[in-house]
């Protein structure tokens, strides 16, 4: 596949315009040929990831989280900002990511966070990017962040009585922090999310929300298999595989 016939597909799957102002989605790194056979997919563009990709002989790595939110003066290996490009541009591999828009997306970070808890009559919330809807039955707080725990094979936390009842859930995936008002102006009795700062769960409190923190890296990772599967279907002639060195960088005991 050529490489502009990817980068339609992508546009198919997670519009550039659904991405949030402060994002930079797309190509960020241009690979040396035109022609796409391997594409390696991962949350991150780590060190680890990009040296993953060399020995495999990735000709793209598509990431969930971009690279270059600040401008970038230079581009050294012993910069943590640039280490990853350097050394995909070395070896002539292209970075591609699909971040809020692939949040806000049908069938993005948040619809497949809803499907797999559960939620129903899902509408989107928080500038497109956040999804709210009811689950079938109410739960006490603790027993639905119990059922996440188990889904997401995570550990979690909760801001809120744990014998609150709860029916309407907002959903966040990474981080959110932004979606604590906006998921209390749509009536939610529960916001779902990978991180919160502190000051955010006491706000949380005071309008009466309730939070259920789950981790950033598990609340967006779930939809990495699911992307591969529609590219699958996008793209058939190339090969994707899911990174081995990707992963949750915060060890829970």
């Amino acid at each position: 596949m050529k490489l502009q016939e990817f980068l339609v597909a992508m546009e198919r799957i997670a519009p550039r315009e659904l991405a949030m102002e402060f994002d930079n989605p797309g190509l960020l790194v241009e690979p040396d040929h035109d022609e796409i056979r391997n594409v390696l997919i991962a949350l991150d563009c780590t060190k680890e990831v990009a040296e993953e990709a060399i020995i495999w002989g990735a000709d793209l790595v598509l990431t969930h989280h971009p690279l270059f939110f600040h401008p970038v003066q230079k581009m050294t290996y012993s910069d943590p900002a640039t280490a990853a490009a350097c050394m995909l541009l070395r070896n002539g591999i292209g970075l591609f990511a699909a971040h809020t828009n692939l949040d806000a997306a049908r069938g993005g970070v948040n619809d497949t966070l809803c499907e797999l808890i559960g939620i129903r009559d899902v509408i989107p919330f928080d500038e497109g990017v956040g999804r709210v809807g009811t689950l079938k039955e109410k739960e006490t707080l603790s027993g639905l962040a119990r059922r996440i725990e188990s889904l997401l094979g995570t550990r979690v936390s909760f801001v809120g009585a744990p014998e609150a009842s709860v029916r309407r859930v907002a959903v966040m995936g990474g981080s959110g922090g932004s979606a604590v008002l906006p998921a209390a102006e749509e009536k939610a009795d529960v916001l779902v999310t990978g991180e919160v700062k502190h000051s955010d769960g006491i706000d949380a409190r005071t309008l009466g929300l309730n939070l259920i923190v789950a981790g950033h890296y598990e609340t967006e990772c779930i939809v990495l298999e699911p992307l591969i599967k529609r590219l699958q279907n996008e793209c058939f002639n190339v090969q994707y595989q899911l990174s081995r060195a990707d992963g949750n960088l915060f060890v829970r005991l």
